[in-house]
C-alpha cells in the first residue's frame, strides 16, 4: 500500500484545530480531578467513608427538612 507524501501534523497542531472546532460548536474544555482508584487504601478509605455515612448524621434529618422547605419541587 503507497503511503502519502504528506508529512504528519504535529500532535500540537492536530489539538489545536480539534479545540477550535469543539469551542466553535459551542462546547469547552473542562479538567475534573478523580479518586485514584489504583492507591493501595482507596478499599478503606472507600469503607470507612461508607460506614460514616450509614451512621448517619444527627442533622442530616434537619438539613433535608429544610432543603424540602425551601426547594421548589417541579409538579409530576
Amino acid at each position: 500500500m503507497p503511503r502519502s507524501s504528506k508529512s504528519p501534523i504535529p500532535a500540537k497542531k492536530r489539538m489545536a484545530g480539534y479545540r477550535q472546532r469543539m469551542r466553535a460548536a459551542g462546547l469547552r474544555p473542562v479538567q475534573i480531578w478523580v479518586p485514584d482508584t489504583r492507591l493501595p487504601d482507596f478499599a478503606e478509605t472507600c469503607h470507612r467513608q461508607a460506614r460514616a455515612v450509614a451512621a448517619g448524621d444527627p442533622a442530616g434529618d434537619e438539613i433535608m427538612r429544610f432543603v424540602a422547605a425551601v426547594y421548589e419541587w417541579p409538579e409530576p
